[in-house]
């Protein structure tokens, strides 16, 4: 997939409202899952013991966290857009995340992008996009969420 190139404050006001594309798949692994659970303290059986999520679990098998699935956001998002002529960006928060289906250990995970909104800020521009994370072959998204960015120029 290629990565879609926008070039500064104009060029991001030009595609407000457009879908900007979707990242390549990504295996969310077990390993992943553990190191997510070591590096937040969340431990829930349903995440790390696989043996007990296949028996007990209602999703047939370990899942990741869903913070683990939004914490994808930025390996996920760069494959999906760049935009240039900024000298630094930062995240500044969420409006609405929502965890709407479960995400499989050794399912593929894609994240869309659509740019929301571009305001003006004092040094730059604060942009809102919907994430999108879908797992490969389940209708319903794992998870969305509006982000919001501030680049300064």
């Amino acid at each position: 997939m290629t990565v879609r190139v926008i070039d500064g404050i104009d060029g991001i006001k030009a595609v407000i409202g457009e879908h900007l594309g979707y990242s390549p798949y990504f295996e969310v692994t077990q390993e992943r899952v553990n190191l997510f659970a070591d590096a937040t303290g969340d431990h829930q059986w349903i995440h790390i013991d696989v043996e007990r999520a296949k028996k007990e679990s209602p999703f047939g098998g370990p899942i990741a966290h869903g913070y683990l699935t939004l914490s994808l956001g930025p390996v996920l998002y760069p494959q999906v857009v760049q935009i240039r002529g900024f000298s630094m960006g930062v995240n500044y928060g969420a409006n609405k995340i929502r965890f709407m289906s479960p995400v499989p250990v050794g399912a593929n995970l894609r994240l869309g992008v659509k740019l929301l909104a571009v305001d003006d800020i004092a040094g730059g521009i604060q942009t809102t996009m919907e994430f999108t994370f879908e797992v490969e072959g389940n209708p319903k998204p794992a998870c969305v969420a509006e982000i919001i960015f501030r680049s300064y120029i």
